[in-house]
């Protein structure tokens, strides 16, 4: 079998690409992503609500679980809550009763509860989106992105604690790829692609991967045609929640920042780019001003630019950047700069030919 299933899970759409190694063909799709798509599910259910599943991406739907509770009783069980908190005691403090997951099961059977399953993947709706293709719903393997930050110790700050398991792993292995797990070996604190990897179990694949999106897009806007050849790229993905530049040389990623995408400017976005290449980003003082942290490994001199490549959906903030920034579409589709990293990262974890994404 030689077809592979991409998946990027992100705040405003879910992307996905099904790619035959045998016959380089390639299918495609974006769709309204899980949690906008669970949370307007829910927000259209009346009645008591009885909320199971696991942890995904939770903004929409934590806000539509806390107007509930304004007009009806919301039961969720403790695997559930940890898609609105870490905390199940700030959950229960929005007056979410928190119960274990067996009494969820049990509860199912109560007629007076709705029931919302909460998962970032959706094997059913999958398998609908893939046969659209007139694909087979069977692969060699299956790889998922997804944002996670952990769940750190008590007292340690998630930003800090997701950027040491990057650095770490970079530190050892400095290619975006080495952030690709196979399903046994994501590390324990990583809960969200924990959930992802065990949802993705029952999908038809004789191997299930997750890698961080922000890793992933850096690996697939390094892919693109406008970088091939290119040793020196920067890269600015700009999508709907979070915006990651990175500095990457002969594949090396040099340095990076993270940001919320709400939170940045064009032109801030621009002077954090030449301080990323000349070497001048500092983690702490990311996280002060707001932003989500930042890595470095050596600088490569931002005058050394060769390409500045621009992808993610909200990109067009970059439309009258002063820099000479290009526009990526690897596979031809800037909505597959996920997809098409996490499919370069699982073409090189099991070594296998390379890939044009034109």
């Amino acid at each position: 079998m030689s077809r592979f299933l991409m998946v990027d899970v992100g705040a405003g759409t879910m992307d996905v690409l099904c790619y035959d190694m045998e016959t380089d063909l390639h299918y495609k799709a974006v769709v309204k992503s899980p949690v906008q798509y669970v949370a307007e599910k829910a927000s259209t259910i009346s009645g008591d609500l009885l909320v199971t599943g696991c942890e995904m991406g939770g903004g929409p739907i934590t806000k539509v679980l806390q107007d509930r509770v304004k007009t009806n009783e919301v039961v969720i069980s403790v695997s559930a809550a940890a898609t609105l908190h870490h905390n199940v005691q700030k959950v229960r403090s929005w007056r979410i009763c928190v119960i274990e997951d067996d009494e969820a099961e049990k509860l199912r059977q109560n007629k007076r509860y709705s029931g919302v399953t909460l998962a970032d993947l959706d094997p059913a709706r999958l398998k609908q989106i893939v046969e659209g293709f007139g694909v087979p719903f069977s692969f060699e393997a299956v790889a998922v992105c997804a944002q996670d930050h952990g769940v750190p110790p008590p007292e340690v700050s998630h930003l800090d604690f997701r950027h040491n398991i990057f650095r770490a792993r970079l530190e050892e292995k400095p290619f975006p790829h080495a952030l690709l797990y196979r399903h046994d070996e994501i590390p324990e604190a990583m809960n969200r692609l924990a959930s992802i990897a065990q949802t993705a179990q029952v999908l038809p694949a004789n191997e299930i991967y997750v890698m961080d999106s922000g890793m992933a897009a850096i690996l697939g806007a390094s892919m693109d045609i406008l970088a091939k050849k290119k040793e020196r790229i920067f890269i600015l993905d700009v999508a709907t929640s979070h915006t990651v530049g990175a500095a990457v040389i002969r594949d090396e990623i040099a340095g990076f920042f993270e940001y919320h995408t709400s939170d940045i400017t064009s032109a801030r976005m621009e002077s954090l780019l030449r301080a990323l290449g000349d070497g001048k980003l500092e983690h702490r003082q990311i996280l002060k001003e707001g932003g989500h942290g930042a890595f470095m490994r050596k600088a490569i001199g931002f005058g050394n630019a060769e390409v500045i490549i621009a992808t993610g959906p909200k990109r067009r903030m970059l439309e009258k950047s002063s820099l000479p920034i290009v526009f990526g579409a690897p596979f031809g589709d800037n909505m597959m700069t996920g997809t098409v990293g996490l499919l370069e990262a699982v073409r090189r974890r099991k070594g296998l030919k390379p890939i044009v994404y034109l």
